[in-house]
């Protein structure tokens, strides 16, 4: 008998309460939403030794992963960034009294505004990021090898599915 989890209960209740209603795409729905919460929890939880929220991490990451000279312009980090624009310049603003990044205008046009990082925020991604990657192996270590390649491979189809 395989164990209960909170999904299950939510849906046992669901059939009592509207028995017509088809609750098997929630078992799934439900299951990843749950799951999302409790993993930027736990990489939250983990990056707090860095003085950085999970979504700072995101920016930073995508930052350093661009390559030298490590600066994009904010719309370049909006598509990376699972955030609105509202909350972009907000945390571009605490990363910047944190002194993890700088902005400044392009040399070239003026007009374009770039994030770039500073040294410190080198330093912190580059640690924070082996401390991420560290926390996320854990978080799957109770599927094996072929689970965990079954499982990208179907939530890659549903995310390419969805995205838009």
């Amino acid at each position: 008998m395989t164990e209960n989890d909170l999904i299950d209960s939510l849906i046992l209740e669901w059939k009592q309460e509207q028995p017509q209603l088809d609750s098997s795409a929630m078992e799934i729905v439900g299951r990843i939403l749950k799951l999302s919460k409790i993993l930027e929890k736990r990489a939250s939880k983990a990056l707090s030794n860095y003085g950085i929220h999970y979504t700072d991490l995101d920016v930073l990451a995508t930052i350093r992963r661009s390559g030298k000279p490590y600066e994009l312009t904010p719309s370049k980090l909006m598509k990376s960034v699972l955030i609105t624009s509202g909350a972009m310049t907000a945390l571009l603003k605490r990363l910047e009294k944190l002194e993890l990044i700088y902005r400044s205008s392009d040399l070239q046009d003026g007009r374009i505004k770039l994030v770039g990082l500073t040294k410190k925020g080198s330093e912190v991604i580059d640690k924070a990021i082996e401390t991420r990657f560290i926390e996320a192996s854990e978080s799957i270590k109770s599927l094996n090898d072929s689970e965990n390649i079954a499982l990208s491979i179907l939530l890659k189809k549903l995310l390419l599915s969805l995205d838009f």
